[in-house]
């Protein structure tokens, strides 16, 4: 996959000229030339016109939320959606096209109440026509589309296929992306679905369940949906699953839209804890975009999308302390360029209420509505102003260590240049835009006191206003003319700079 390069070259060659210069009596000269040299080649970032990938696909940025966070998010009325969260998701798609995949573990721990039929087991929340009223106002309000998951732990057709018709009935298949069965089965053996009135754990599969087992299940619960039905799967973030995803693929002609889930980190069970630090080593950004574009090479091959519908910074919940500081925006602000450039259709962010991973938050207090947003949504905030929708992303060079760039041309003809510093050092860069001319540039920051920063983050000078969702305060920006035909951009530790050119 095309990737930003890193290639130091030393002042050797320059120093060589500078002591031959001397001899020859023209030391003034050869200082002029070595500096010259350092600042176009040891600390240089350059932007030539050579486009790398495919363009930022409609829709490209979305969240991923559990059911029952919907009306904790949005509120019971249809009528009077919390606009402020409706602002948080309009904000990364502002020319609409949006999806809001609604599932998670909550996929299989909601039903639709099928008359005369029994609850099950791990059955624990409802859905209903109110419910599905405020998820199409909210699809609505963003003019965007849901991704549903469908309870699919239950091993029934008739569960999923009521569940279903009512969903489809009640929102419209304008609004519906696509119906996901389930969610991450390769789990249902060794989880609990629901615990006795004994105390007794019920896993949803027996020990042993595998991918073979899986496409029946999966093959007999979708027989049973109406035909009309658009499905999407497998909803699966473990490699050895996603390694038959050709598999996946063959078996069931019916599925529209390939689902996967990716996590740099993990940090489950007794595993050792995640730092800021493994967040930016080449297997959580270049290795796991190397895996999407592996598993969107086996969708493309069957004419299909591949969408990342759930990630986020931390797995299993989270990490207190990393998934809620400043670290994961600059991840993320660095790993969404690679994944448009591995092909993917979209990416989710997970968030859930009231959790360690709650990306996005709203409380209500006598009918007015609050939001908050974690750190990680202004890096996604930045992703969205650089690479808005047509974008594409333009070949990047650089010479400074430390320093990760990416260059993207929006359809007006813009180029934005995102350099990110995950360093404890400042950095100081040459950037050379090739068809910028001799024009001046701006420069905005995203920044925070440290990678740590759990408050104080700001995207331009602005903040998130708890209130309208929107940036607030003075913008605040600089300009930069240019030197020896380069910007002169100095990044400090721990943040990312924007320029804009054009």
């Amino acid at each position: 996959m095309p990737r930003l390069a890193r290639s130091p070259r030393p002042l050797r060659a320059a120093l060589i000229a500078c002591v031959a210069a001397a001899i020859a009596a023209v030391a003034a000269s050869c200082g002029d030339a070595a500096r010259s040299h350092q600042r176009a080649a040891s600390a240089s970032v350059t932007v030539t016109q050579g486009q790398v990938g495919p363009a930022v696909p409609a829709g490209f940025l979305g969240f991923s939320i559990e059911y029952k966070g919907l009306e904790e998010y949005l509120g019971t009325n249809p009528a009077a959606l919390d606009t402020g969260f409706l602002q948080l998701l309009r904000n990364l798609a502002p020319e609409g096209g949006s999806v809001l995949r609604i599932g998670g573990d909550s996929t299989d721990w909601s039903w639709w109440p099928v008359p005369g039929l029994v609850r099950p087991g791990g059955a624990r929340y409802d859905l209903n026509a109110r419910w599905a009223a405020i998820a199409k106002a909210a699809a609505s309000a963003v003019r965007g589309r849901l991704i549903l998951g469908l309870n699919f732990e239950a091993d029934s057709g008739k569960i999923a296929a009521y569940e279903a018709s009512q969903l489809l009935s009640h929102i419209g298949s304008a609004s519906i992306d696509a119906f996901e069965l389930g969610n991450e089965p390769e789990l249902y053996a060794a989880f609990p679905w629901y615990k006795t009135s004994a105390g007794v754990h019920v896993p949803g599969r027996k020990p042993g369940y595998d991918v073979q087992q899986y496409l029946t299940d999966f093959r007999n619960v979708a027989g049973a949906l109406p035909s009309n039905v658009p499905l999407a799967g497998p909803s699966s973030g473990a490699p050895t699953w996603l390694a038959e995803l050709g598999s996946f693929v063959s078996a069931e002609p019916r599925v529209s839209l390939l689902t996967v889930h990716a996590y740099p980190t993990k940090h489950c069970g007794k595993a050792a804890d995640v730092t800021a630090a493994d967040l930016f080593l080449p297997s959580s950004l270049q290795g796991l975009a190397g895996q999407v574009a592996g598993w969107v090479r086996i969708a493309a091959a069957h004419h299909l999308p591949l969408r990342v519908d759930e990630m986020n910074s931390v797995s299993c919940g989270g990490e207190v302390g990393l998934s809620n500081a400043f670290a994961p925006a600059l991840w993320a602000l660095d790993m969404l360029p690679q994944l448009v450039q591995a092909g993917a259709a979209g990416v989710n962010f997970h968030t859930n209420p009231n959790t360690t991973n709650a990306l996005l938050s709203a409380t209500s207090s006598h009918g007015s509505w609050q939001v908050a947003a974690q750190p990680e949504y202004l890096g996604l905030l930045a992703f969205a102003q650089a690479a808005p929708t047509g974008s594409h992303f333009l070949h990047v060079s650089t010479s400074v260590p430390g320093l990760d760039a990416w260059a993207a041309q929006t359809p007006g003809g813009r180029v934005h240049v995102v350099l990110i510093n995950v360093s404890s050092a400042a950095r100081t860069a040459a950037v050379a835009v090739a068809g910028a001319g001799s024009a001046a540039a701006t420069v905005s920051r995203l920044s925070a006191a440290g990678l740590s920063a759990t408050s104080g983050v700001t995207l331009g000078g602005q903040k998130i206003s708890a209130n309208t969702g929107l940036l607030s305060g003075s913008p605040s920006t600089a300009t930069i003319q240019q030197t020896h035909g380069v910007y002169p951009v100095t990044v400090p530790a721990a943040s990312a700079a924007i320029l804009t050119a054009g």
